[in-house]
Order: C-alpha cells, then sequence, then structure tokens
C-alpha cells in the first residue's frame, strides 16, 4: 500500500514538472509577442504569438488538471494535498496574467508609448525572471538541489524592484505633457497588470516557504 502511493505521489511531481515546462513555453511566446509587437499591437505577427500563447497557457491547464485529479484521488496524503492545490493555483494565476496582458494589449489595442518603452521592457525582464525563479524553486522544494530560502530571497528583491519600477512607470507617463490623458490611463493599467506577475511570483515563493516550513515541523 505504502509503495502503491509513493507511486502516485511521484506521478503528481512528475506532472509538476511537466507544468512547469509548459509555463516555460508560456513565458518564451508572451516574450516574443511583446518584443515584436509592443511598438504596434496590430502588426500582422501579434495574432501568431498570443495564438501560441493561448496554446501554452491552456496545455498548462490541462496539466493542472490532470494534477489535481490525481491528489483527489489520494495521490497525496491529506495534510498534503491542500498544500499542493494551494501551490498549484498560486502557480497557475501567472500563466493566466501573462495571457490576460497580451488579449488587453489587442483589444484595446494599445501602444505603449516610445518614452517609456525601455523602462517598460525592463519591468517585463524583470518579471519573468521572477517567473524563472520561481520555477526553480517549486523544483527544488521535490529535489533539494537548490536552495530555498537564497531562491525566495532572490525573488522578494525582484517583487520590490518590480513594485519601484512600476511606480518610476507611471511617474514618467503623467508626466510627459504630450501624452493623451486616456493613453496614460491605458498604460498604467498595462503596466499595473505586468507588475503583477512579479507580485504573484513572490505568493508563490511564499506559500512553498510555508511547505517547506511545515515539513521541517
Amino acid at each position: 500500500m505504502l509503495k502503491f502511493l509513493f507511486k502516485r505521489e511521484q506521478a503528481v511531481v512528475e506532472l509538476i514538472f511537466k507544468y512547469l515546462e509548459t509555463l516555460q513555453k508560456t513565458q518564451s511566446s508572451f516574450y516574443e509577442a511583446v518584443q515584436t509587437c509592443l511598438a504596434n499591437p496590430q502588426c500582422k505577427d501579434f495574432d501568431f504569438h498570443i495564438d501560441r500563447t493561448h496554446k501554452f497557457e491552456s496545455n498548462a491547464d490541462d496539466i493542472r488538471d490532470e494534477i489535481k485529479d490525481l491528489i483527489y484521488s489520494k495521490a497525496l496524503i491529506p495534510e498534503s494535498r491542500g498544500d499542493m492545490l494551494q501551490l498549484l493555483d498560486a502557480l497557475d494565476a501567472i500563466p493566466n496574467q501573462l495571457e490576460h496582458i497580451l488579449y488587453t494589449i489587442q483589444t484595446q489595442q494599445l501602444c505603449v508609448p516610445e518614452c517609456i518603452r525601455p523602462d517598460f521592457m525592463d519591468l517585463i525582464n524583470l518579471c519573468l525572471d521572477s517567473c524563472d525563479l520561481v520555477a526553480r524553486q517549486v523544483r527544488a522544494l521535490f529535489q533539494r538541489d537548490d536552495d530555498l530560502k537564497t531562491l525566495g530571497d532572490q525573488i522578494d528583491k525582484k517583487e520590490s524592484q518590480g513594485d519601484h519600477l512600476e511606480r518610476r512607470l507611471i511617474s514618467q507617463i503623467f508626466a510627459n505633457q504630450e501624452l493623451d490623458p486616456f493613453v496614460k490611463l491605458q498604460t498604467k493599467e498595462l503596466i499595473g497588470l505586468m507588475g503583477q506577475v512579479a507580485d504573484m511570483a513572490d505568493k508563490v515563493s511564499r506559500r512553498i516557504h510555508i511547505i517547506d516550513m511545515k515539513r521541517r515541523v
């Protein structure tokens, strides 16, 4: 019986790792989309990048559902099920948010003002770096091949840097007298949506910290 449960637990871990691989593909597709079409959301390649990002995000949802089915079928001991489900839900918010950002740019035809594009790309890179660190931290939770605390500290630092960069970007757009007021509001919304990705990564990291602390008790 114990051997059977161990095999099912391993199946959950393998699916989580598969989920992380799909998350990485979603991030890469998202990055290509904004890098290609940030200056012009009506460019001919944007729809392709959005469709591909949606495909990866949908694949991540399928893997998430498969993991939940395994967890609900008693693949884990009761004390672990809630922690894993909460971790999974926190993690799954990231690809959903990336897809939402692309749809927001597309439907509102948002063109990021040229004056803030370099800093906005810095915010994007910072947020995606946070996601990469979180993926490492999730793997380390199961493999013990990395320092969870060090990774958590790095993610927390990224989140703080992201907040600072958000405020700077918003100050820049509202200080620019040449920008249309409506464009300022649209851009502020987009900056906030992007900044939330780093917040989501930090939330996952905090959830991992709680799981790790429980294991040590």
